[in-house]
């Protein structure tokens, strides 16, 4: 790729080397690599009940259009063959450990974004390698040999276009953006792909005719801002390329949570039960991967005159189980209903966030994940 723009190269913060590495349907996968049978098959991680939820799907399911968070009901009727396993977090968990310790072989600045990907600044690796593709090229086939698992990864000079380049030839790719190649490559790119643009915003772009990243990187900020708020600013750097956030070890969520906009308005006690069932499913899921705990659990609904409601719950110990969890969940929702109008969203959120072994709840500063 040729510099068009230059921005993105003169704005890199010194020209990091960077890597973002993503295990390629971690939980999937680890269900096919133990057990033979599964390979080749199409996986569901996930309970099959009727009110189950998919935690992971195989790439063989992913051709049918089984994804994360998808009702296994749904998910069996685009797939009649699904097979669905139930989830082994400790195992999970013990081959993400596993995987971390091929990272620190090489750097010590390893930022986790869940058990299955993390960014890596290898600007000063630990062997002296030097460059960073050969470093993400010796950590792919490190995580092979030692896991039997696929791992994705992209290089470049900044957080954001690493992230972007390791989706670029999953399953099992590399992809490098070089200084230089940043502006043009996220301008050749569909919005919805840019980190942060959830299928809401993708929608409102498409309205407002912005469908590229050339499309928005041809507005100005103010035309942004009158449009996006404070999200204006991610997204003008975003359509250049730019990146300052540095790669932080001792990175720390503020919250993890979901929440479910409904197709229609929702008021009746037993449809708000059923669906608190399937979103504290799917937010557990979240909080697993992500290694949380936590002590505050926030109820979020949204009525239909757009008003925003909350209720919380903080208890004194980390919340460790799903059982807790879940149990806060529904009293929460058991508080507010009978309800005074109609709902069009409801979430739950898991906050205060502590690190193993900590007694006080982490700091007030902490960046915040969105999950």
């Amino acid at each position: 790729m040729s510099d068009t723009q230059g921005s993105d190269e003169e704005e890199a913060d010194g020209l990091r080397k960077i890597i973002h590495v993503d295990m390629d349907a971690f939980f999937a996968s680890v269900e096919q690599r133990d057990n033979p049978e599964l390979r080749g098959k199409p996986v569901a991680v996930g309970g099959s009940s009727g009110r189950g939820v998919v935690a992971a799907a195989s790439y063989e399911a992913r051709k049918f259009g089984v994804r994360s968070a998808m009702p296994s009901v749904t998910a069996k009727r685009l797939c009649p063959d699904l097979i669905f396993c139930k989830s082994r977090f400790d195992v999970y968990r013990e081959v993400s450990q596993q995987i971390r310790a091929i990272f620190r072989h090489h750097t010590d600045l390893v930022e986790p974004l869940s058990l299955d990907e993390a960014y890596l600044d290898v600007t000063e690796d630990k062997l002296g390698i030097g460059s960073a593709t050969r470093i993400a090229e010796l950590i792919r086939q490190e995580i092979r040999a030692k896991t039997k698992l696929t791992a994705s990864a992209g290089v470049s000079y900044n957080k954001f276009l690493a992230k972007l380049a390791s989706d670029q030839n999953k399953p099992d790719g590399l992809c490098v953006i070089r200084p230089g190649e940043g502006a043009e490559f996220v301008q050749a790119l569909p919005v919805r792909r840019f980190h942060g643009v959830g299928p809401k915003g993708a929608e409102k772009m498409d309205r407002l005719g912005i469908e590229t990243g050339a499309d928005l990187a041809a507005k100005d900020i103010e035309w942004l801002r009158a449009h996006f708020g404070s999200f204006a600013d991610y997204l003008y750097r975003a359509a250049r390329g730019i990146d300052l956030r540095p790669v932080r070890s001792s990175r720390i969520r503020k919250s993890v949570g979901g929440e479910r906009t409904f197709s229609r308005d929702l008021s009746s006690g037993s449809e708000l039960r059923d669906t608190m069932e399937d979103i504290i499913d799917i937010v557990w899921g979240y909080i697993e991967r992500a290694e949380a705990k936590g002590r505050t659990v926030t109820l979020k609904m949204k009525y239909t005159d757009f008003q925003i409601f909350s209720r919380a719950k903080t208890v004194d110990r980390p919340i460790e189980s799903k059982e807790e969890f879940a149990a806060i969940g529904r009293a929460l929702l058991e508080e507010v209903l009978p309800l005074p109008m109609p709902i069009r969203l409801m979430g739950l959120t898991l906050s205060k966030l502590q690190r193993d072994g900590e007694d006080e709840p982490s700091r007030p500063d902490a960046q915040l994940s969105l999950l």
